[in-house]
């Protein structure tokens, strides 16, 4: 298991490129199943979660062709075996969106067994969406042995109005899911609630080159008109809005001037408002002619300002940078609220970073950050994705070194996190936990 070790006080200078978009790649390549012709996916990261869903189309019959470039990976999926639609829970469980698989694999095949996604609780995640959804569109769901079972009448699914508002709002993978059923059912289906998420609208945008008729995507109401087939095409996946999101507050707390390239800043106006409210400025040098794509430059002159935060669906304030944006308000002057909408229980990462030095006190789905003057190095240990992510942040700013455990989190989301910062200028390294065993072990 490796950790890394991180020096801090370091300032960073020079320019990183946003790799593909991560959360919106999964769905697209679920997507390929819903066509018998190649589909061809550039810049696509090099990450855990990517592997794992290629090596899930490979056991339901896709053929995954994988070509290295600067930009990334360019995919090539083609189905040669249509009979398999078991996606099993020793793959389902090492990722969430393996669940997009459900409707691609019931539109195209007629049935689907695909694995409750791990610690799911039916009644209490978003995953009823997604089944009530199709049940919607005339799918007969079961659960047998931890698996949900769907099969469509007379092998093909109807158009009809799917209502998909929660209590947390809408579902993007529930989105992504019917709205790919929804091309290949007969008929006109109304998805009423949808998520507004960029990452439906390049799903979208890739659907309707494959001879979908989608209408609404980035609204809460997306009109599809059921096609009888669809065809193969290339497309390439957007940047990460997250990743960007995380490489902001790197520049930020550490008072350093960092250029983005290939940044989806249109897709980012809650996180760069945020940024500006706080006293950090970030500069458009080009859009290149596509605002999903552009150049900027971040950087900070004065001190941290506070500000209040409440996580939000699209176009809110993303719960998945609410770490970051944790990390870098624990260097602000003042009082900064954070309150968490989307996931109550997200605020694993708060004890940590108070390990660290950070004057944070949580009421329920609400964190009260109290700025200090600095934060030191210490052992930590990495809860989640996006936590590790905001402890990388916070460990970039502090006096000493920090050991952040269990980085396989941040192997999830993050390509080359560790050679990226390094290459700016940061002092990062990857490591064998081994070696810090005793730090690991006081956490």
């Amino acid at each position: 298991m490796d950790v890394f070790v991180i020096e801090g006080g370091r300032r960073l200078s020079g320019s990183i490129r946003i790799h593909g978009s991560k959360n919106a790649a999964l769905p697209l390549m679920a997507a390929c199943l819903l066509t018998d012709e190649p589909m061809i996916l550039s810049d696509v990261p090099n990450l855990s979660d990517i592997r794992n869903m290629t090596r899930l189309l490979g056991e339901l019959g896709v053929h995954s062709g994988i070509e290295d470039t600067d930009h990334g990976q360019t995919i090539t999926h083609r189905v040669t075996d249509a009979t398999q639609s078991h996606a099993r829970y020793e793959i389902v469980r090492t990722m969430r969106a393996s669940i997009s698989t459900l409707g691609p694999l019931l539109a195209k095949r007629g049935s689907a067994r695909v694995s409750l996604p791990g610690g799911c609780a039916i009644g209490q995640r978003p995953v009823d969406l997604h089944l009530r959804g199709l049940e919607a569109l005339g799918a007969k769901i079961t659960l047998e042995g931890g698996d949900i079972e769907a099969t469509a009448p007379n092998g093909r699914l109807i158009g009809a109005p799917v209502f998909l508002g929660g209590p947390f709002g809408s579902t993007v993978l529930g989105t992504a899911n019917i709205l790919s059923a929804a091309t290949l059912a007969r008929g006109t289906t109304i998805i009423e609630s949808a998520a507004c998420e960029p990452e439906i609208v390049d799903l979208a945008n890739m659907l309707n080159a494959m001879g979908a008729k989608i209408r609404g995507a980035g609204s809460p109401r997306i009109t599809i008109e059921g096609v009888d087939e669809l065809g193969g095409t290339s497309h390439r996946v957007m940047p990460d809005r997250i990743e960007a999101g995380t490489y902001m507050c790197a520049a930020a707390i550490t008072g350093s001037d960092l250029t983005l390239e290939n940044c989806p800043l249109d897709a980012m106006m809650s996180a760069t408002d945020t940024l500006g409210h706080m006293g950090i400025d970030v500069e458009v040098n080009d859009r290149n002619g596509d605002p999903m794509r552009s150049s900027c430059t971040i950087s900070r002159s004065g001190e941290i300002k506070p500000v209040q935060i409440t996580t939000q669906p699209h176009p809110g304030f993303p719960t998945d940078l609410q770490a970051q944006f944790m990390a870098l308000l624990c260097l602000s002057n003042g009082n900064s609220v954070i309150t968490e909408k989307i996931f109550p229980e997200r605020f694993l990462h708060v004890a940590e970073l108070s390990r660290m030095g950070a004057q944070i006190h949580r009421q329920g789905a609400t964190a009260v950050v109290t700025g200090v003057k600095e934060l030191t190095g210490a052992p930590v240990m990495a809860s989640d994705l996006r936590a590790s992510a905001g402890l990388v942040i916070a460990a970039l700013a502090a006096r000493g070194t920090t050991i952040i455990n269990r980085v396989y989190h941040i192997d999830r989301g993050y390509e080359q996190l560790e050679e990226k910062l390094s290459g700016v200028g940061a002092s990062i390294r990857r490591a064998d936990a081994e070696e810090f065993a005793d730090s690991a072990m006081s956490i």
